[in-house]
């Protein structure tokens, strides 16, 4: 989802080439880029196009539809729904199908770079955290009535961080004295407790990314526009999903998998209906090369998993 301003490495997309060979786009299919960002995964499947292909793109975060709506929106190939992905079932532009789905997951760079978002730790500005900001509760607004354990559990099961307990603690024996507003604020207070890290990672980077997944129900956004996506695949299209967190890319694995593999026999249980695979895994899980990985740090973290639509069922 990186803005795509010139054509080095730095500035494409994370994993750019990779993710339109997967898609495999033909000039007349029709495609959907469920994470618009700023459009650099989307220039190029519509550079692919013919003249009776259509692009649909969606993005729940206003600033991302602006971008597209002043650019890519123009193009009369080109369909745009403000929304989450989760939902592209319901979007009546995909009811005749689609030949390719990406799903490029995560933040992106200039939700990370605009302060007034409020998600990064870095940049101290209101402690917000929605990628649509007129739907849902801030980090803010969560923070200052979640419990303590609803916290540390949060800060657990998302960041895997391992001081979880202390933080919620802290957090709220903070709020008792001012409501946290800001992101510098919390991020002084997690450094205070965490201290420094042998990974060169800010004491605030786990809790950030589990408060952020929590606030804008990442993982059950995916899951339903996974069921989504292929329930709109036509046979033979591709569903192409980049990951940058380790229950990202297991939620994604483990669907494909489902609907690729037959579960494995038990000779004492009863008999079921035959298997009948409805993906096809294409490769394995895949990653960035070292040229990209030295020009983009954000690629190093990148997982690509791509499936092909099967034949449904008689």
């Amino acid at each position: 989802m990186t803005a795509m301003g010139t054509t080095t490495p730095s500035h494409l997309p994370v994993m750019y080439a990779q993710v339109l060979d997967a898609l495999c786009i033909r000039p007349e299919g029709r495609y959907l880029d469920g994470t618009f960002g700023r459009g650099g995964h989307a220039r190029g499947v519509l550079e692919r196009l013919g003249e009776g292909g259509r692009l649909l793109l969606m993005d729940k975060d206003p600033d991302a539809i602006a971008v597209a709506r002043d650019g890519l929106a123009r193009d009369p190939r080109v369909a745009l729904y403000r929304g989450s992905f989760a939902d592209l079932a319901a979007w009546d532009a995909t009811a005749d199908g689609l030949d390719g789905v990406l799903f490029d997951l995560g933040v992106s760079s200039p939700q990370l770079d605009e302060a007034r978002r409020g998600f990064s730790f870095g940049k101290d500005g209101p402690l917000d955290m929605r990628m649509d900001p007129d739907s849902g509760e801030s980090a803010a607004a969560w923070l200052a009535r979640a419990d303590e354990a609803e916290i540390a559990d949060v800060l657990w099961t998302y960041g895997e961080e391992r001081m979880s307990r202390r933080i919620a603690r802290a957090i709220v024996a903070r709020r008792a004295e001012a409501p946290l507003g800001r992101t510098g604020e919390l991020a002084e207070l997690i450094a205070a407790i965490v201290g420094r890290r042998d990974n060169g990672l800010h004491p605030a980077t786990r809790s950030f990314q589990a408060i952020r997944i929590h606030i804008n129900r990442e993982l059950a956004d995916l899951e339903a526009g996974l069921a989504g996506a292929v329930s709109r695949l036509r046979v033979g299209g591709r569903l192409a999903v980049i990951s940058f967190h380790s229950l990202e890319d297991r939620i994604v694995k483990q669907f494909i998998n489902a609907r690729a593999k037959a579960p494995p026999a038990n000779r004492r249980m009863p008999a079921v209906e035959t298997f009948v695979p409805s993906l096809r895994a294409i490769g394995g899980a895949q990653r960035a090369d070292a040229a990209e990985t030295r020009a983009n740090p954000r690629a190093r973290s990148a997982v690509l998993r791509v499936a092909e639509r099967l034949e449904a069922a008689a």
